[in-house]
């Protein structure tokens, strides 16, 4: 496997979560300082070695957000390549447990429930773009079913 002109780097692996609840999606906005400061995104982050992308978004959550969350079926693989480096990143479906905590911004500048046409009014990193149609297509899936 050969890697582009970055140093010979391996993309950053990323495990992120589509958590939703009520017809609304979680999302949070990074934080200032941040790669992609202001953004809003699906919480998680990098998976680091020795570890499972499941385990990797089971902790992001609880560090950033301090939710306990049961991770589900994948959703959506995207790679993407960033002027100073590549990512793939691993969506996943997950739900919070029954003993989780309301979702806070521990280490995110806010975090919001939001409704699909409250999706358009957020700017997210290119690299969420693909899985944002899937997220749409699911509240409105879970819309029409309830």
């Amino acid at each position: 496997m050969s890697h582009d002109a970055r140093g010979g780097k391996p993309p950053i692996i990323v495990a992120a979560g589509i958590v939703i609840e009520a017809g609304r999606v979680l999302v949070s906005r990074r934080k200032k300082g941040t790669h992609l400061e202001a953004h809003w995104e699906f919480p998680g982050g990098k998976v680091e070695p020795g570890e499972t992308p499941q385990r990797a978004l089971q902790r992001e959550l609880m560090e950033e957000l301090g939710i306990e969350c049961e991770v589900l079926a994948p959703m959506e693989v995207t790679f993407f390549s960033y002027p100073s480096k590549d990512v793939l990143l691993l969506f996943f479906e997950a739900a919070r447990t029954a003993r989780s905590a309301e979702p806070r911004a521990l280490d995110a500048d806010e975090v919001r429930w939001v409704g699909v046409d409250e999706l358009d009014g957020l700017q997210f990193p290119p690299a969420d773009l693909p899985v944002l149609e899937r997220v749409r297509a699911e509240l409105r899936r879970r819309a029409a079913l309830a």
